[in-house]
């Protein structure tokens, strides 16, 4: 670039000192936002692919009986043909853990290894530091949060003198290998009767994409040890399934504030520099009067453009990787994938997509004026064209309003192509407003429909198929009789409200395997699942289903189907859809008198307001522990944290998009503001005051403002209604009318004077700016 273009650049560049900022910011802005959306599509897409292959995971888990087969032959079943690689074996037990408030935890499987380091389930150590030494342990990080922070010590059971556990660290398998980990002696050494060690072998096989080689894999192991040394597998087909389901529907969502944010960038940037290069006709037509080219005008001014998008790009880029970092984070633990952060690739198409818009946008009107006679650019740049926006202008006079507000009312008409980009800004600033809302208070509503068992504050385990927990000493318990534990639970002070429940498998004619059934028992209350469509069971031989339920069997409300649960087979009218996506949508809801067989193991309390559920469950299980039943606190569910996490996700991303389009409304009025400099000046010296001033200021930005609200918010309930229904059946299930009927009137008023309120932020400062502008100053001004 020679020396008098680069002048002609720098100056140009800090003359129009707001301009500059303006389009800085905006483009940092709009770029932000881009790598932020850009970077969650990204993590959310397949986050289990990504951690399982980051650690190697274990296409099978197998358990085998160290009775029957040697440390030495189960290294040997690495060798196997197709199994690319192998580890352990490892010692393996399981626990049931007393945390520091004296509440039972459920059984975790405890895993013996030396390091978390393998090569197969090379585990991510998020916290703290490895097992070294007997009485340290190792937890899974899903187990993260205020109840279970590193130090603390846990008791191995609730056996007199029990040993200790420090928790020392938090790691992440995305195989799902264990809950916990310790060394291989201490592992030993936890073993009991009831509870005896097995080994543990991990493999990774070439070819262990579907059900049939993962089938043929676990037959070759079966054939390489002894009978019976093979006392269970674990495929990662389940686990992925599982962590897939759960990310599903937060893609959808993405893409929708994704699609928002290349929008709003393309608008904004384009509008700014659009709008920057057309009001600089007149200069550059004194340009070519001196001598420049048409090729370096317009070189210049898209360097002009390209210098303080560049900067804004450039912190964009940074901007967007530091607020993306703590919802990758956020992301990391609920999906318990391994360590998530910004693609590069996403950087750098981010940039390029960015500058091109930059470029094009800057591009159209320099070819424009480097197309211009000398004559004609300085005449076309010195004000807009003669008559344009006149009927405008005598439309608004006959409104009863104050001279200023009416001549602010039609200056937009001015500039259409400049007003239609405002307007389209302010438009989907409220659409990402209306969306966000809407989308917050529908997870809400999910958070708050979904796993009803999950909603009681306390359960009490009364009784299980395989004959109970081992009591103190090793003695087997007995199953505790329901009608006792119910006894209990009325007498104990705090009570609330409870129900019974057990879940169980039963068959179903056309659906392969097992179904899992829930069987309640008394009034339900809180522990009933949204409903989508029909109503809840009322009597013995209904049910409710999800909605997966229905597509499989291709069963309707109203219809029947049968139902076979410990040999007894029994017809059942399916009387509503619920809201449940458990158990892959296989799952059947009905009254525990339905099967004469099926007795309450579960009962699901609720307590009264003030007592603390972990103390309840304390006094609780200190009466129904001799019967043979248990009782702990609940903790929240991964499902809630993750909808904490989409709030924030939707919030952040909406804020950044309003403050985008609050930023094209700045510089458009800026544009106009110094367009009309000589007009105000004129009408300050007739008698216009500074509060008049502002008020023809605002005014300019009123009309739009209210346009953006009445078209912004109906596309964004719009865009709800469609984004919602995609997320749910992503997630493999219809959604209730209490997830899709969030708005209130009230508030879709509120959000139709939100256009309003981002001219007007965007609109405060040049207004400000002509009410202190001195008259002479705006007469000789041009």
């Amino acid at each position: 670039m020679s020396g008098a273009l680069a002048r002609v650049v720098r100056s140009g560049v800090g003359r129009r000192r707001v301009q500059t900022i303006v389009i800085a910011i905006a483009t940092m802005m709009a770029v932000a936002s881009a790598v932020v959306a850009g970077s969650l599509m990204v993590a959310a897409n397949a986050p289990f692919d990504h951690a399982f292959a980051k650690q190697r995971g274990a296409h099978i888990t197998a358990q085998f009986d160290p009775a029957k087969v040697s440390a030495a032959q189960l290294k040997e079943t690495g060798q196997l043909s197709g199994v690319s690689a192998s580890a352990g074996p490892y010692p393996t037990t399981t626990i049931r853990p007393v945390d520091e408030r004296g509440g039972r935890m459920m059984p975790l499987t405890l895993v013996g290894r030396t390091g978390p380091q393998s090569k197969v389930d090379d585990l991510n150590l998020k916290s703290g530091r490895w097992a070294e030494k007997p009485g340290e342990i190792v937890l899974t990080a899903s187990f993260a949060g205020p109840a279970f922070e590193l130090g603390m010590v846990l008791e191995a059971s609730d056996a007199a003198k029990s040993p200790s556990l420090t928790v020392v660290g938090l790691a992440i398998s995305a195989s799902k290998t264990a809950d916990a980990w310790a060394t291989p002696a201490q592992v030993s050494a936890l073993a009991s009767k009831d509870s005896p060690v097995t080994s543990q072998m991990l493999y990774r096989f070439d070819s262990a994409g579907t059900k049939g080689q993962i089938a043929d894999g676990r037959k070759q192991l079966v054939a390489a040890v002894p009978s019976g040394a093979l006392v269970g597998t674990q495929s990662w087909l389940d686990t992925k399934q599982a962590a897939d389901q759960g990310a599903a529907p937060t893609i959808p969502f993405l893409i929708a504030f994704g699609v928002l944010g290349i929008i709003m960038s393309v608008i904004i940037v384009g509008s700014v520099i659009s709008g920057s290069v057309g009001t600089s006709l007149r200069r550059i037509g004194i340009l070519k009067a001196i001598g420049f080219t048409p090729r370096e005008v317009v070189r210049a001014y898209v360097a002009q453009a390209l210098i303080p998008a560049g900067a804004g790009i450039a912190l964009g880029v940074v901007l967007g990787n530091l607020l993306a970092m703590p919802l990758l984070a956020d992301t990391e633990s609920v999906y318990g994938t391994a360590s998530l952060s910004v693609a590069w690739w996403v950087d750098v198409l981010v940039v390029a997509v960015t500058m091109l818009i930059v470029g094009v946008a800057a591009l159209a009107p320099a070819l424009r004026a480097g197309r211009l006679r000398t004559v004609e650019a300085i005449a076309v740049g010195r004000a807009p064209r003669t008559g344009r926006g006149q009927w405008a202008h005598r439309a608004a006079g006959r409104l009863p309003l104050p001279r200023a507000v009416t001549y602010g009312l039609a200056s937009p008409f001015a500039h259409p192509v400049r007003a239609l980009a405002l307007l389209l800004a302010v438009a989907f600033g409220t659409v990402a407003a209306t969306f966000a809302l809407g989308l917050t208070s529908s997870l809400n509503a999910v958070g708050a429909a979904s796993d009803p068992e999950e909603r009681a504050e306390v359960t009490v385990v009364a009784s299980r198929p395989e004959g109970g927990q081992p009591q103190p000493g090793g003695r087997p318990a007995p199953n505790a009789d329901p009608a006792k534990v119910r006894a209990a639970i009325e007498a104990q002070a705090g009570t609330a409200s409870y129900y019974g429940l057990t879940q169980d498998d039963v068959t179903v004619p056309g659906i392969s395997g097992m179904v899992r059934a829930s069987f309640y028992q008394g009034e339900t209350g809180s522990g009933r699942y949204e409903m989508i469509s029909g109503r809840w069971f009322a009597a013995p031989g209904e049910a409710v289903v999800p909605t997966g339920f229905l597509e499989r069997t291709g069963t309707r409300i109203g219809d029947t189907v049968q139902v076979t649960y410990e040999k007894q087979t029994k017809t059942l009218k399916i009387v509503g859809e619920a809201f449940d996506t458990s158990d892959d949508g296989l799952h059947l809801t009905m009254d525990l008198a339905t099967f004469t067989g099926a007795k309450s193991q579960d009962f699901l309390i609720e307590v009264k307001p003030g007592v603390s559920p972990a103390e309840y469950a304390q006094k609780l299980g200190a009466v129904v522990q001799p019967l043979g039943g248990d009782a702990m606190a609940n903790s929240p569910s991964e499902g809630e944290s993750m909808i904490l996490i989409l709030n924030a996700m939707a919030v952040l991303l909406t804020l950044m998009l309003v403050s985008v389009a609050g930023l094209g409304v700045l510089n458009s009025v800026v544009l106009d503001t110094r367009e009309r400099v000589h007009d105000i000046g004129v009408c300050k010296a007739l008698g216009m005051s500074p509060r008049q001033t502002v008020s023809l200021v605002l005014a300019s930005v009123t009309g739009i403002g209210v346009l953006g609200g009445l078209v912004g918010v109906p596309a964004g309930y719009a865009l709800h209604g469609y984004v919602l229904p995609v997320m749910g059946h992503a997630g493999g299930t219809n959604l209730p009318p209490s997830i899709l009927e969030v708005y209130e009137p009230w508030q879709l008023v509120l959000l139709g004077l939100a256009g309003i309120a981002i001219a007007m932020l965007g609109a405060m400062l040049p207004a400000g700016w002509a009410a202190k502008a001195r008259t002479a100053t705006a007469l000789r001004t041009e």
